[in-house]
């Protein structure tokens, strides 16, 4: 049996590194796996601590509301108006997902039918272009870089495009490439939106993992946002809370609504205890996302200070739990397919290929820093050995 939407999706790039690591571990190598962006902390133990008694407690183990508990929204919405001074309210403007992979997944469901045109920077997390694609939309990947240029090759896209585009899908800090923005920037792309009358879907799941004094903006802080944006976070990397899946979006009420709908239908809700362990961590003390994002921060400096001793040179990112790395010049006529190949069987080391990410990302890898700062060195030290005989 063939289904007409599955087949309108391209290969899984990524799923061949992943095929082969696993065959290398099979043959028994130690394989440091830099390519699968699986967060290695663990949860904090206040956030353990409550989800346990809460499990405890049998009035927790029915069906829950697929919005998500009212107190888990209120404390979402302060969290908002702590960190960004935007004010939400819970009851309409704020809704739990099951992570923020599945809020943007069934919110382009509940919004795109066939002929509709989405644009998204390209290269792009590969749910953000798939889900266009399942939803029976017409996709149009648009090059991220230069940044500076991207908001006129938006521009050009609309121009050229009829019907008009519906929907933007972007995400800042930007996962694979890291790209970080302003807030003039992100003004200038909602103002972009609303002059088109484009729904504005920001994906916002890195908003707590910056460095080096950087602080992304919201989507919401812009004024007027929140009458075409709907913004997607996540506990999942900034309280290391991935396998729990919860997630929040945020804004119009109207494509809230749409969410909430399409949700009613599919599922009840994350398990409840879930729920009230993460108002423990967003409304608890905040020391832990410090230490996580600062072992994140010795992480990527272990990593592009040690490969620059190879001579590759590579940004040190602001944001994000990755690092962005143009191919060596010595090996970039190889593509990032088979350069990821070439680590994975002489340095031990698995990344993701750059094209796996979109056409625009060819010429790249993404090491994901999910190891520890002593395996991370391990594998630096195998990539420059490859780097200086291979």
């Amino acid at each position: 049996m063939r289904s007409e939407k599955l087949d309108r999706l391209p290969p899984y790039v990524l799923s061949v590194v992943n095929e082969l690591k696993a065959e290398a571990r099979r043959r028994g190598q130690d394989v440091i796996d830099l390519g699968f962006g699986n967060p290695n902390h663990p949860t904090p133990d206040h956030i353990v601590d409550k989800l346990v008694e809460a499990a405890r407690d049998p009035r927790n183990h029915h069906y829950s509301a697929s919005r998500g508990i009212p107190n888990l929204r209120r404390a979402m919405a302060r969290g908002y108006r702590r960190r960004y001074a935007v004010e939400l309210d819970p009851d309409s403007q704020v809704i739990a997902t099951i992570g923020a992979k599945e809020g943007l997944s069934h919110f382009v469901m509940g919004m795109i039918q066939r002929g509709d045109t989405v644009l998204c920077p390209d290269p792009a997390y590969p749910i953000h272009g798939f889900s266009v694609v399942i939803a029976g939309g017409d996709l149009q990947r648009i090059p991220l870089a230069p940044l500076d240029g991207l908001i006129d090759r938006l521009g050009e896209a609309v121009s050229q495009s009829w019907p008009r585009p519906k929907m933007l899908i972007a995400s800042f800090p930007h996962n694979p490439t890291t790209e970080t923005v302003d807030l003039a920037f992100m003004t200038r792309l909602v103002e972009f939106c609303r002059e088109h009358g484009m729904v504005l879907v920001h994906d916002f799941a890195y908003a707590e993992i910056c460095y080096d004094g950087y602080e992304p903006p919201s989507a919401l802080q812009v004024p007027g946002a929140a009458e075409m944006t709907i913004e997607f976070t996540s506990l999942s990397k900034s309280h290391a809370m991935a396998g729990w899946r919860i997630g929040f979006a945020a804004g119009n009420p109207e494509l809230i609504n749409i969410l909430a709908r399409v949700k009613s239908y599919l599922d009840y809700g994350v398990f409840q205890p879930i729920q009230i362990a993460s108002i423990i961590a967003l409304d608890g003390a905040q020391d832990c996302v410090r230490e996580i994002v600062d072992d994140y921060r010795a992480r990527r400096d272990a990593l592009v200070e040690g490969l620059e001793q190879a001579d590759w040179k590579i940004d040190k990112p602001l944001a994000t739990m990755f690092v962005w790395a143009p191919l060596p010049e010595t090996h970039a006529a190889m593509g990032s397919l088979e350069f990821s190949k070439l680590l994975l069987e002489k340095a031990d080391v698995a990344v993701s290929p750059g094209v796996g990410f979109g056409p625009s990302g060819e010429g790249y890898v993404r090491f994901a820093l999910v190891e520890n700062t002593h395996r991370i060195r391990q594998a630096v030290r195998g990539i420059r050995r490859l780097l200086r005989h291979g």
